[in-house]
């Protein structure tokens, strides 16, 4: 069996592609460094590292390895973190992530509520993509997020809703569409426009191009950003027109015009949810806050 002290010794091989170098990060002599390597290779009957006088690469069942090991490094030090914080009456910790447009209203008063109710549970916060938080709770790199809906194809991860609403048009503030009280998606289809790649949210960026195709027209994209927030502020530069949540409006930016969407349904839905690998007491406890602050509603 592989101990914790030899997945160590081959991360810190792996990363400074040099044995010399390794053992000195591990405070170790070299020769004894190289025959645990060797001793891993041994009892897995792999070959791990190509090597002849020194570390050249890692092979691709080394490159395996070296990702399990990390996860099993993070997963003690989390076990141990965790017996720690129970010893001083804490009850754990949870990861979460979340897209930035969840933190300007929905996220502050679920973290309010649930640190009321949970205060021995701490909480480790990081903003990320939908994109890079399926990837993330795939991975076990963090417990539960807020993503926009739909996940990417395969994430294979459980959702709960949190709340559904309907994306509006973005357009500079000077713009001869801006007077409209309301606009159709094809209005602005020569439009030039501000949009997310679609690697960092593939479901709503699909749901975007794909009713656009229903109106007749594909966006041509002039410029891409990635947060909502740049989006909204390309547009107030002049750069093109856009569809964002709601919140942004709410926002009151300068220099741009909010409109919604004629149709019913509006063309494009935008939901929020929370999504998670597999079930845990901590998460249970997140999600029934989450719901209850959120009181998961439908806008659209």
């Amino acid at each position: 069996m592989i101990e914790l002290r030899q997945y160590r010794q081959f991360i810190a091989v792996a990363e400074e592609m040099n044995f010399r170098k390794a053992a000195e990060r591990l405070h170790m002599a070299q020769p004894p460094l190289t025959a645990a390597i060797r001793r891993i290779e041994a009892e897995l009957g792999v070959t791990l590292i190509e090597r002849s006088n020194r570390v050249e690469r890692l092979t691709p069942v080394g490159e395996v390895f070296l990702v399990e090991a990390r996860r099993a490094i993070g997963q003690s030090d989390r076990a141990i973190q965790a017996a720690k914080r129970a010893g001083r009456g804490l009850a754990g910790s949870l990861r979460v992530t979340f897209v930035a447009t969840a933190a300007h209203e929905l996220l502050p008063p679920i973290l309010r509520a649930f640190r009321t109710r949970y205060g021995g549970v701490a909480l480790e916060l990081r903003e990320a993509t939908t994109a890079q938080q399926a990837t993330a709770l795939s991975d076990d790199r963090a417990d539960i997020g807020i993503v926009v809906m739909p996940l990417p194809d395969g994430a294979g991860l459980r959702t709960v809703s949190l709340h559904r609403e309907a994306l509006i048009a973005a357009l500079p503030r000077d713009h001869a569409l801006a007077s409209r009280e309301e606009l159709r998606l094809a209005d602005l289809a020569a439009e030039p426009w501000v949009l997310f790649p679609a690697s960092y949210g593939p479901g709503l960026h699909r749901r975007i191009v794909s009713a656009c195709a229903r109106a007749g027209f594909a966006p041509q994209v002039a410029q891409e950003a990635v947060q909502m927030e740049t989006i909204v502020s390309l547009v107030a530069a002049g750069l093109g027109v856009s569809l964002v949540p709601p919140a942004m409006a709410r926002l009151r930016r300068r220099g741009v015009r909010f409109v919604p969407l004629a149709g019913s349904p509006p063309p494009v839905g935008y939901e929020l949810a929370l999504a998670y690998a597999r079930p845990q007491p901590l998460l249970d406890a997140f999600i029934e806050t989450a719901l209850t602050v959120a009181r998961p509603s439908s806008l659209i």
